[in-house]
């Protein structure tokens, strides 16, 4: 191998980098593991869904810092081998790009400087010479011998964030098989503790969640995220058999007895498919199955310590109310 062969890749550290970023992600489906979506990921990472797609782009170079890498490592279970490359790799793309700030023109050697104002180089001078190198000419990059390269970045970087928005619109996300499910919800999660209140006229995850668990309680209720007057008449229904007022609301007395103890030993699809489903939308990449699979148990697992809660890999009531307050903002229409 060549010492130019070398320098070429040494140059691109930020290119190998995002080839190997990309490359966790794709390999994540594994072991019964669903490959976690962009957005889920991003809203896991703490970043927004574009810096992320531009981080795992492998036709662009990388500028992914090391604390991205180190979780994405962690969330997406890489080879633990891979772990000292990519921060290595990282640090060298950080440490590669470009300044902004020309360098400052010194004189050659035996030839006086040239005084503040001159406009041209003395006779004699073959160029001027930058850096510490002292040396211009073959070694300059495109970007500072073109007058136009800076714009030309700026404008291909902008339509390059807008065709990435435009095509994030329109892909599809998980959950998302019905009207309601495309309203804009926050990343923000709830900061309660007790059990929240679902009501006629809740949509997405509130209602999703009360129709799911009537179902598992063996109401025949349609799963279509919007609360309406079946589902409140069905949660009247289950209100009454269990010696509730029948006001067809959710709350904290009613929650207790309409969730069902997610494990191994579960044998309600519906009941597994509500949390799979919960946990998706509280940032832990989840395979939607219906039943619990080793992959579940896991995602229960991370959750449960995430939220200081015993590691148990079981959905019990305390597991089933910290899911609901990691959800989103309540959408009401």
């Amino acid at each position: 191998m060549t010492d130019n062969t070398v320098a070429g890749r040494d140059e691109q550290p930020g290119r190998a980098l995002a080839e190997l970023l990309r490359n966790w992600w794709e390999s994540s489906a594994r072991d019964g593991r669903e490959k976690p979506t962009q957005q889920s990921l991003a809203k896991r990472l703490g970043v927004d869904q574009t810096t992320l797609s531009r981080y795992l782009n492998p036709a662009h170079a990388s500028n992914a810092p090391r604390r991205i890498v180190e979780q994405l490592h962690s969330a997406l279970r890489a080879p633990a081998d891979d772990l000292v490359r990519a921060c290595a790799l990282a640090e060298a793309a950080a440490g590669a790009a470009p300044s902004r700030k020309r360098p400052t023109a010194t004189a050659a050697p035996g030839t006086a400087s040239m005084p503040a104002g001159t406009a041209s180089v003395p006779a004699g001078t073959a160029s001027v010479p930058a850096g510490p190198t002292g040396r211009r000419g073959a070694t300059a990059r495109w970007w500072d011998r073109s007058p136009v390269a800076y714009p030309t970045l700026a404008i291909a970087s902008l339509l390059l964030l807008v065709l990435g928005g435009f095509v994030w619109w329109l892909a599809p996300t998980a959950w998302q098989s019905d009207a309601k499910a495309t309203a804009n919800v926050s990343d923000r999660p709830s900061q309660g503790t007790d059990w929240p209140l679902a009501r006629k006229g809740d949509v997405l995850w509130k209602a999703r969640t009360v129709q799911l668990l009537l179902r598992a309680n063996g109401f025949d209720v349609k799963v279509d995220a919007d609360y309406g007057p079946a589902t409140a008449e069905a949660v009247k229904q289950f209100q009454a058999a269990h010696g509730l007022t029948p006001d067809g609301k959710v709350g904290k007395d009613t929650w207790p007895l309409l969730v069902i103890p997610v494990d191994s030993r579960t044998t309600k699809p519906d009941a597994v498919t509500a949390v799979q489903y919960l946990l998706h939308h509280a940032g832990v990449p989840t395979d939607s199955t219906g039943t619990y699979t080793l992959s579940t148990m896991r995602s229960l697992k991370e959750f449960q310590e995430s939220r200081n809660l015993p590691v148990t890999g079981a959905g019990d009531e305390g597991t089933w109310r910290a899911l609901l307050n990691a959800q989103g903002p309540d959408q009401h229409k």
